[in-house]
């Protein structure tokens, strides 16, 4: 008896399994789908053959433990995009397992393959003087500026990731009071977020310059097309390096569309937001992700500080620690 050749299970796994019956979101499967483009690029560069004639018993252990040690060493993949890459891959080997009996040692084998522990880092955030200086660079007196200043503001507004941006619709926009977006996230989950009236009057004579469909998404280029994540990323890194000469503090830092949601977390936590209202707010499953942005602000960890009985604090040092002659006399001793 053979097994099923890896195409036909490549197939099932991405249409039955992924679209059909997890019904994932269309960002998971493109991000599975190239997870595998690399991972059969490299096999086949490893054993010397073409794609098409790999077959699923070659992909072992081995060739994904060599697969994510190439990736690291060779593609300077972060530590976190190496576990995704793992987390596709074990995707695929755990719905071959509970399928193809003859597979089942080779598929344990890779689902034993651990993630990797890496550093855990604070996110990183901008003060608001920050943010206004980014605000500034877009030219609003022309019909990208006017769009970039939107799309900036929005993100400052509601903390939403940037996929969730990009997708909004017009017929997911509320405009009268109260002023509202629905913004589906990972997992295709809906959630409503308020927005401020000075943000529902930028979306407002945004549709009005531009008039979109109320199934279509709102933010586009010039050609009509939807804007891509890579291409906010550009365009933010152009008004980033200008608002540089306003803050030079962004000099240090690494700013990208997701850098908005983390600042709105960490301000939302200092002016003393409840972090379950936070965690509803930006769609987390879980209230650790949440928690990240209390750990992340210094402001609140100082005011923490200062509440603390004065009676606890260390005292003044001692007189003669302070003078320094007298230390030098001592120590001539």
């Amino acid at each position: 008896m053979k097994m099923a050749p890896l195409a036909y299970w490549l197939h099932a796994f991405f249409h039955e399994w992924l679209a059909e019956q997890r019904n994932c979101s269309r960002h998971t499967i493109l991000s599975y789908r190239d997870t595998w483009r690399l991972y059969l690029r490299f096999v086949a560069a490893r054993r010397h053959c073409p794609v098409s004639s790999i077959k699923l018993d070659e992909l072992t252990a081995d060739e994904v433990l060599a697969f994510l040690k190439h990736i690291e060493s060779e593609q300077h993949t972060s530590i976190g995009t190496r576990n995704c890459r793992l987390a596709a891959l074990h995707s695929f080997y755990r719905f071959i397992a509970d399928r193809e009996p003859l597979a089942a040692m080779q598929c344990a084998a890779v689902l034993h393959i651990p993630a990797k522990r890496g550093p855990i880092t604070e996110p990183a955030y901008l003060d608001i003087e920050e943010v206004e200086a980014i605000l500034r660079q877009p030219d609003r007196s022309t019909p990208e500026g006017q769009r970039d200043y939107a799309l900036l503001a929005f993100l400052y507004n509601t903390g939403a990731r940037i996929q969730e941006a990009l997708s909004l619709c017009p017929c997911n926009i509320r405009l009268a009071a109260p002023e509202q977006v629905k913004l589906c996230g990972k997992g295709n989950k809906m959630r409503i977020c308020p927005i401020w009236p000075e943000t529902a009057a930028l979306l407002a004579a945004l549709l009005e310059r531009n008039p979109r469909p109320e199934n279509e998404p709102l933010f586009v280029n010039r050609y009509g097309f939807p804007l891509s994540a890579a291409g906010v990323r550009y365009k933010l890194a152009q008004y980033v390096r200008t608002a540089t000469n306003e803050a030079p503090s962004l000099r240090g830092k690494r700013v990208h569309p997701h850098t908005f949601r983390h600042t709105v977390g960490v301000q939302l936590v200092a002016s003393g937001v409840d972090v379950t209202v936070i965690r509803s707010w930006f769609g987390h499953v879980s209230l650790n992700t949440t928690n990240h942005y209390a750990r992340a602000n210094i402001e609140t960890k100082r005011r923490a500080l200062e509440q603390m009985d004065q009676s606890t604090r260390p005292r003044s040092p001692p007189r003669w620690r302070r003078n320094p002659n007298l230390l030098d006399w001592l120590d001539s001793l």
